[in-house]
């Protein structure tokens, strides 16, 4: 009982601190009801002479669809139903992919998610439909968690505060572009926040766990979202602090998630010892997406390691993080004795390799051609590694 009402605290806690964000003194104060039609931010910030470029909607006819992903080149939405459109342009939909499958992953390591082919002999198996169907349906609300609302949350929190920053990087966002209000704004990270703990809390319940695991998750993750982004401890300003607690996001906690959907007790510290230092390699790919924005950072104080460091440092840590991190789970997996899963997680990592060689030549413009083709490689080796977890008996 305790321990529930702790949580409920808590929960209490980051409702307050999200419904009194605070525009800091420095930043102008943005007037809920004019800001659609009054000057978007951007217009008197960007100097950059490729800005209006950078704004502008693609021609080959995927701003629409831009647009609902988060993505440059988007079309314009206005007056679409409640502003639909652009709330979920703000939510940054793209991004919620590597939290879905870091709840996957977590499913996988728990040893205890029952799927199709579980019912013909793989282990755990399972003689009953409704013991898939029932699994598939937690594996999906889990997914709802981690990616649409509290990702979603988190995007929209950033938007907020980068609203200064956008307005030199990437001034075709939500907000410096005018398209939404303050009050939508505040509206949506309230209400994106408190559906997320919410769903956590029932979570939790459905699962059958003694403590709210999940719930404390949903609510550390919220609160790494919001320091993450808002002064004074804005922990993006920083690029070792900043890079890391965006790497454990996207890795660690959605991962924690879905195995507590499953089988919280089997949770061993093993698994999250490999899960935190896994993040290492998601404070790379973070590091991968500080290089587009270097100029911006820099003009605002923040203090990246591209801009801390330099590009040409910036870029070793970066692949070094990303590489040391996969070969160093490999040889963990190998020492317990699961070698197969260790060939496949190396076999995972070589192609990753062989991407970084046109990136290090040139990180800045070669930054999107390395995700798209090294990170399919990144995130099957995190699930590599969770089918090993969960094959395991620690």
């Amino acid at each position: 009982g305790n321990l529930r009402k702790s949580g409920m605290v808590g929960v209490a806690f980051l409702v307050v601190s999200a419904t009194s964000f605070s525009t800091p003194s420095k930043q102008p104060v943005l007037r809920p009801v004019l800001l659609r039609h009054s000057l978007p931010i951007a217009s008197e910030k960007v100097t950059d002479p490729n800005a209006a470029q950078t704004n502008a909607e693609v021609t080959d006819g995927s701003g629409g669809i831009r647009q609902l992903l988060g993505l440059k080149g988007a079309s314009s939405a206005e007056g679409s139903f409640l502003n639909w459109k652009i709330r979920l342009q703000l939510m940054k939909p793209a991004t919620w992919i590597p939290l879905i499958w870091g709840v996957a992953c977590g499913a996988a390591a728990s040893g205890n998610y029952h799927a199709v082919w579980n019912l013909f002999g793989d282990a755990p198996t399972t003689s009953s439909w409704s013991v898939v169907g029932e699994d598939t349906l937690k594996a999906i609300a889990a997914m709802l968690l981690s990616g649409p609302i509290l990702c979603g949350f988190t995007q929209t929190c950033n938007d907020w505060f980068d609203r200064e920053l956008d307005a030199i990087n990437e001034p075709y966002r939500p907000i410096p572009s005018g398209a939404i209000s303050e009050l939508e704004v505040y509206s949506q990270i309230c209400g994106l926040l408190v559906a997320g703990l919410v769903l956590a809390w029932n979570l939790d319940g459905w699962a059958g766990n003694d403590w709210p695991v999940i719930t404390a998750i949903a609510v550390f993750g919220s609160l790494i979202a919001y320091i993450y982004s808002a002064p004074p401890l804005k922990l993006k300003a920083n690029g070792w602090t900043g890079t890391y607690a965006l790497g454990s996001s996207y890795i660690a906690l959605p991962w924690w998630c879905g195995h507590a959907m499953f089988n919280a007790a089997s949770i061993g510290w093993q698994e999250v010892i490999l899960t935190i230092l896994y993040s290492i390699a998601g404070l790379g790919i973070a590091i991968v997406n500080d290089f587009k924005s270097i100029e911006g950072d820099r003009a605002l104080g923040m203090n990246s390691l591209p801009v801390a460091f330099g590009i040409d440092a910036a870029k070793y840590i970066c692949v070094a993080s990303i590489d040391l991190t996969q070969l160093g789970v490999a040889a963990y997996l190998y020492s317990i004795g699961e070698l197969t899963y260790a060939a496949l997680l190396v076999a995972m990592v070589l192609p990753q390799m062989y991407s970084q060689i046109s990136f290090l030549q040139d990180p800045v413009a070669n930054d999107v051609k390395y995700q798209a083709a090294a990170q399919p490689f990144l995130v099957l080796g995190i699930l590599i590694t969770a089918l090993a977890v969960g094959h395991h008996k620690f």
